[in-house]
């Protein structure tokens, strides 16, 4: 793809984009085992979008997810890398992706991963 040919663009009044720590515990689960939990997620909120969890690395069973060949750009984050969750003979196609460089207006994601919530059993948000 032609590099020059994705342009940036900062959050603004038409396309907001808000990034805040999430003061509950998030948990993600795939085929009843729990593969992300933390209480450092950050929630993204972006224009009319719902809401993102994106959860730090450290708190994610990365040994579950693999590369995939998918990749995407946004205007506003950059380019996204993908995962499949992959175990006992079961995957989850893309469910993950991360901004592994992203924008500088949107750094705090970067070593973050977030999960596509129809393609995982559940993301919870919890009290303790």
């Amino acid at each position: 793809m032609n590099m020059q040919a994705k342009a940036m663009k900062l959050p603004g009044p038409d396309h907001p984009i808000a990034i805040e720590p999430n003061p509950l515990r998030v948990r993600v689960t795939w085929n009843g085992k729990v593969i992300a939990d933390t209480t450092r997620a950050l929630t993204l909120r972006e224009a009319a979008y719902a809401p993102v969890q994106y959860i730090p690395r450290a708190d994610v069973k990365m040994a579950l997810l693999k590369h995939s060949n998918h990749s995407s750009h946004c205007p506003y984050k950059g380019d996204a890398s993908y995962y499949n969750i992959e175990q006992d003979n079961q995957r989850a196609e893309n469910a993950v992706w991360s901004y592994e460089a992203p924008y500088d207006a949107m750094a705090s994601i970067k070593g973050y991963v977030a999960f596509y919530p129809n393609r995982v059993s559940s993301i919870e948000e919890l009290t303790a």
